[in-house]
C-alpha cells in the first residue's frame, strides 16, 4: 500500500506577511486534515539563531521530529527541518510528512520513532512531479537503527532516567494524564529523540503508539501532544506553565522518583542491557510493575537498590512458579549477595515471604541462603517482624556453620546486663533463633526470662489495644514449652507486687496457662476483669470470686490475700465494712505474711468520722497487729480507741491529756479522726457523770482546738435540750462555766460566752420551780456563795431587761 504524502514550506524567518504552504498532499488528505496538521508542523528560530545563516549555522538548526494523532484517528509522522530558500527567503523551513489511514500500521510494523533517522526525508519538494522518497517504507531492516549509540545516551543521562521515564510511561497511558505534555529540555532536538528512542525500548509496544511527540517546539503549552522537546531558554516558561519538565541540559536533579519501576529501568540502560525489558515482558503481572523488571535485572547481573531488591522479591514470592530452577537459583544468589550493604526492613520482609514460598518447592541448597540471610538479620539487625524459617531449614552444614557463627551473639546479649531495656520483641527474637540453631541457652533462661517478664508490663502498660510484640510472644511460648514454663512462672511471682498491670495485660494478651501449673495469681488476674463485669460495685462478691479461682486457701498461700487485694481495691483503701470482712477471711498471720494489714490499717484510717465501726476495726488491728503498727499510724488508732472507750463510758484516768498526746504523735492526722476523736471527749466532758479531775485537766490545758469542739458540743441541740429540761444539769454547767475565773484566755472567753449564749436562754425558758431547783443545786453541790453568784447572774440579765424598759418609757415621754 502506497502512503499518502505531504510537504509544506513554513514562513520565512522575519517575514510576517508570508504564510506557510502545502507543496504537495498525497491523495486521501483533505483539506480538513491539512488545517489540523499545519499548526503541529510550525517551527520558530531558536533564541540567537541569525536570519541569514551560514551552511554549518543551517545545518546545525534543531529539526523537528513529529508524530502525531489527528481527529480522524488517522496519523501523521514528519520531519521539518531548515533550508535554504531564494534570495528573497534565505531560509525556509521544510517538512516532509507521511499520512497513515486510521487502522493502517506503520510498514513493516515499526514504530514512529523508528523513522527519527531515516535518510529519505528530503528537504525540498519533489520537482516535476518526480518518484517520491519513502521515508518509511525503506527503513534498514531490524532495531539497529533506532537503537544505536541509545546505551551511550542513557549513560551519560543518567541522573535524569529514573524521572523521565516515570514521566514517559504516564504520558504513554491508555489516557493521557491532564496537565499538558511532558517537556525535554535538549540543546540538540536529536536528543529528545533519542529519549524517545529510550521509551521505545523501554515501553510496551502498545504505550509507544500512543506516545505522540516533536522532538523541537518553542510553545510546549500549547501543544496537543504528549511528549516536546524544547530549547533551554523554554524551559522556565514552560515550568511557569505548570508542565512537567525536564531540563538535561542542566545540572543533574538532586529529587529522586517514587516510581520504583522506573528506577529499576534506569538501572537496566546504565548497565547497558536493554534486551532485557523485552524478557521481563515475557513475566505475568502488571507491565509497570517493578517486580518483574527487577528480577530479569538481578538474574542478570544488574545491580540494584533496596527497594527494586525488595519488589524482586515479593513478586517472586507471588509467584514462585514463574520462574524456572536456573533464574530461581540466579535471582537468590543476587539477594544473598555478600556485597549488599544497603539492604531495609521492607526488603528483609520480602524475602522472608520469598523463603516461605520457595521452602519445600526447591532444594534445601537452593533455599539456604535466604534462611541464612534471615536469620542473621534477624540477630545482628535486630528486625524483629521478620518471619523466621522452620527449624530444619538450618539441618546439615549449613546449619552448623551460621549456628557456630551466630550461637555465641546470641548468648551473650541474652547475658548482658541492658537485657533490662531490651524491647519484648529483641527478647523474643533471640529465644526463638537460638532454639532454631539449637543453640543451648538453658543456663542463661531463668535470668532471661525474669527480665523478659518485667518487661512485657511495662511495654503493655505503655500501648494501648494489643502490645505489637503479642504474636511474635505467643508464637515463642507456643514453640518452647520451657520458655512458657518458666514465663508464666515468672509472671505468677510478680503478680502479688503488681496484681493491676498483670491483669490489664492478661485481658489483652490470652497466655496459654491452661496447663498443669498452678500458678494461682495469674489465674486470679485473668478472673478479675470477668468479675467485675459480673458483679459491679460489689467488691467484697468479686474478692471471694476472684480468691476462688486461685484454687488456693489464704491460710495454705498467704500472698494470694495480697493479690486478690491488690486486684479489688488497686490503689484504694477498703471501707471499714470490707475490712473487717478481710480481717475475718484470714488470720492475722495470713495477713501478716500476705502485707495486707497495711491495707486494713488504711481502711480504718480513712473512715469517714460518722461510721461506727471505725473504731471496733481499731482496736482490732491493734490487738491483732502489734508488732507491725507503729509510729503515726498507730498513735491514730490508738485515739480511735480511745473514741471507742470514751463512748463504751470505761476509759483510762487521764483520756484529756491522752487525746492531747496521741493527736501530736498522729501528726498530720486525718480530719474525720480528729473530729471523731475530740467529738468523744467534749460529748464525755458534758456529760453530768464525768469527773471532775477530767474537766480540770481539759479547762487548766488551753487547748484552742478542743475548747473549740467543746464551744461546738455545748451548743449543739442535744446539750441545749439537756439544759432546758434538766434543772440539775443546768446547775452542774453553771457551776463549770463558772469555776476556773484564772484557767487561759480560750477557756474564760468561751466558758463566758455560753454562760450568756447558751445558758441563760435554757434558764428563761424554765418555770419558776425549774429556777429555784437550780439555784438549790448549785447551793447544795458547791456553796452558798455560788447559789448567789447564779441568782445575782440570773437577776442582772433580769434588771438589766427591766432598766432598758424603764429608760425607753422614759425618752417617749
Amino acid at each position: 500500500m502506497s502512503l499518502a504524502q505531504v510537504h509544506h514550506i513554513s514562513a520565512a524567518p522575519g517575514d510576517e506577511e508570508a504564510a506557510g504552504r502545502f507543496t504537495a498532499v498525497g491523495p486521501g488528505v483533505s483539506a480538513a486534515l491539512l488545517a489540523e496538521l499545519e499548526p503541529l508542523i510550525g517551527y520558530a528560530l531558536p533564541d540567537g539563531a541569525s536570519h541569514r545563516p551560514a551552511d554549518a549555522e543551517l545545518r546545525s538548526l534543531p529539526q523537528a521530529f513529529t508524530y502525531a494523532v489527528l481527529s480522524d484517528g488517522s496519523r501523521v509522522v514528519g520531519r521539518t527541518a531548515p533550508a535554504r530558500g531564494d534570495g528573497t527567503a534565505p531560509v525556509r523551513f521544510h517538512t516532509h510528512a507521511v499520512h497513515l489511514p486510521p487502522g493502517v500500521p506503520l510498514p513493516g510494523d515499526r514504530l514512529p520513532v523508528e523513522a527519527w533517522r531515516s535518510p529519505h526525508w528530503v528537504s525540498a519538494t519533489p520537482v516535476g512531479g518526480g518518484a517520491l522518497s519513502d521515508p518509511l517504507g525503506l527503513l534498514p531492516p531490524g532495531p539497529a537503527p533506532v537503537r544505536e549509540g541509545l546505551d551511550d545516551f542513557a549513560v551519560s543521562r543518567g541522573p535524569w532516567l529514573a524521572a523521565v521515564l516515570a514521566d514517559l510511561r504516564r504520558a504513554s497511558e491508555e489516557e493521557a494524564p491532564a496537565g499538558g505534555p511532558v517537556v525535554l529540555v535538549e540543546r540538540q532536538s536529536a536528543d529528545v529523540a533519542r529519549w524517545l528512542g529510550l521509551a521505545a525500548v523501554t515501553l510496551p509496544r502498545e504505550g509507544v503508539e500512543r506516545l505522540t511527540f516533536t522532538t523541537y517546539t518553542r510553545r510546549p503549552g500549547s501543544s496537543a501532544l504528549r511528549v516536546v522537546g524544547a530549547p533551554p531558554e523554554d524551559a522556565a516558561a514552560a515550568r511557569e506553565a505548570g508542565l512537567r519538565v525536564h531540563v538535561c541540559a542542566d545540572r543533574p536533579p538532586v529529587d529522586g522518583t517514587a516510581d520504583a519501576w522506573a528506577r529499576t529501568a534506569a538501572r537496566v540502560w546504565r548497565s547497558r542491557a536493554p534486551e532485557l525489558f523485552e524478557e521481563a515482558r515475557g513475566l505475568p503481572g502488571d507491565p509497570f510493575a517493578a517486580g518483574p523488571l527487577a528480577v530479569i535485572a538481578l538474574c542478570s547481573g544488574v545491580v540494584l537498590g533496596p527497594e527494586e531488591r525488595a519488589a524482586a522479591a515479593g513478586w517472586a514470592a507471588e509467584r514462585p512458579y514463574a520462574l524456572d530452577a536456573k533464574r530461581t537459583g540466579q535471582l537468590v544468589e543476587a539477594l544473598t549477595s555478600p556485597g549488599i550493604d544497603d539492604r531495609t526492613g521492607s526488603e528483609f520482609d520480602a524475602v522472608g515471604r520469598l523463603f516461605g514460598a520457595l521452602d519445600g518447592r526447591c532444594p534445601a541448597s537452593v533455599t539456604a541462603p535466604l534462611a541464612a540471610m534471615l536469620v542473621t538479620e534477624a540477630v545482628r539487625g535486630g528486625n524483629g517482624s521478620l518471619e523466621l524459617p522452620r527449624r530444619d531449614a538450618f539441618v546439615g552444614p549449613e546449619g552448623e556453620v551460621i549456628a557456630g557463627v551466630l550461637g555465641p551473639e546470641i548468648l551473650t546479649e541474652l547475658e548482658s546486663g541492658a537485657g533490662g531495656g531490651r524491647p519484648v520483641a529483641r527478647t523474643v527474637q533471640l529465644l526463638r533463633v537460638a532454639r532454631l540453631l539449637g543453640v543451648n541457652g538453658t543456663e542463661v533462661l531463668p535470668e532471661v526470662v525474669a527480665r523478659l517478664a518485667r518487661t512485657i508490663l511495662t511495654e503493655a502498660d505503655g500501648s494501648e489495644g494489643t502490645p505489637a510484640f503479642a504474636p511474635a510472644l505467643l508464637e515463642l511460648l507456643d514453640e518452647q514449652f520451657d520458655v512458657r514454663t518458666a514465663l508464666l512462672g515468672a509472671l505468677d511471682r510478680i503478680a502479688p507486687e503488681d496484681p493491676g498491670a498483670v491483669a490489664r495485660f492478661l485481658e489483652r494478651v490470652a497466655l496459654p496457662f491452661t496447663g498443669t501449673q498452678a500458678l494461682p495469681h495469674l489465674r486470679m488476674c485473668a478472673e478479675a476483669p470477668g468479675a467485675m463485669t459480673t458483679l459491679g460495685r460489689d467488691r467484697s462478691a468479686v474478692w471471694h470470686r476472684v480468691l476462688r479461682a486461685a484454687g488456693l486457701s489464704p491460710f495454705a498461700e498467704p500472698l494470694v490475700l495480697r493479690t486478690a487485694v491488690g486486684l479489688v481495691w488497686e490503689d484504694r483503701a477498703p471501707t471499714v465494712e470490707e475490712a473487717r470482712l478481710l480481717l475475718e477471711a484470714a488470720t492475722s498471720d495470713a495477713h501478716r505474711a500476705a502485707g495486707t494489714w497495711a491495707r486494713l490499717v488504711d481502711a480504718a484510717l480513712g473512715a469517714p468520722a460518722d461510721t461506727e465501726d471505725g473504731t471496733a476495726l481499731a482496736h482490732d488491728l491493734l490487738r491483732a497487729f502489734p508488732q507491725e503498727i507503729g509510729g503515726r499510724e498507730r498513735a491514730a488508732l490508738r485515739l480511735l480507741e480511745l473514741c471507742r472507750d470514751l463512748r463504751s463510758g470505761a476509759p483510762e484516768p487521764g483520756w484529756t491529756e491522752q487525746v492531747r498526746t496521741l493527736r501530736d504523735r498522729a501528726a498530720p492526722l486525718e480530719p474525720a479522726i480528729q473530729e471523731r476523736a475530740f467529738t468523744a471527749l467534749t460529748e464525755r466532758l458534758l456529760a453530768p457523770d464525768r469527773p471532775g479531775a477530767e474537766l480540770y485537766a481539759f479547762v487548766r490545758s488551753d487547748d484552742a482546738d478542743l475548747i473549740a469542739a467543746y464551744d461546738r458540743a455545748a451548743r449543739a441541740e442535744p446539750t441545749r435540750t439537756r439544759l432546758r429540761t434538766h434543772p440539775a444539769y443546768a446547775a452542774d454547767c453553771f457551776t463549770n462555766w463558772t469555776a476556773h475565773p484564772h484557767a487561759g484566755t480560750a477557756w474564760t472567753t468561751t466558758a463566758a460566752a455560753l454562760l450568756d449564749e447558751v445558758l441563760r436562754p435554757a434558764v428563761r425558758g424554765m418555770t419558776a420551780e425549774a429556777v429555784a431547783e437550780v439555784e438549790e443545786t448549785v447551793g447544795r453541790t458547791g456553796s452558798s456563795g455560788r447559789a448567789n453568784a447564779f441568782r445575782d447572774w440570773n437577776r442582772s440579765r433580769a434588771l438589766g431587761r427591766l432598766g432598758r424598759r424603764i429608760a425607753g418609757r422614759v425618752r417617749r415621754g
